[in-house]
């Protein structure tokens, strides 16, 4: 937990529709670029052209899960579920 913290990197961890989040695999940004539209990128080009909204849990949002748009920041183990 100090090695990111001193490295300035979140853990951002995916949610597929129907299923429990993925903790084994998370995606590595760094704090300067922690918006969802970073993620998405980071995931695939494509999905970006995709994208409508996603749904998030964890410190960066209110309610869990919160409905948020493409310039919504993350924060470090946060939980998203990209809906197409």
């Amino acid at each position: 937990d100090t090695i990111w913290k001193y490295m300035d990197l979140y853990r951002i961890y995916t949610k597929p529709k129907g299923q429990i989040p993925d903790y084994t695999a998370p995606v590595i940004l760094p704090a300067g670029k922690n918006s969802i539209e970073e993620f998405c990128l980071r995931i695939h080009k494509s999905l970006l052209a995709q994208f409508k909204v996603a749904l998030v849990w964890g410190q960066s949002v209110k309610h869990n899960p919160q409905r948020c748009g493409k310039d919504h920041r993350l924060m470090d183990e946060d939980v998203v579920q990209i809906i197409k």
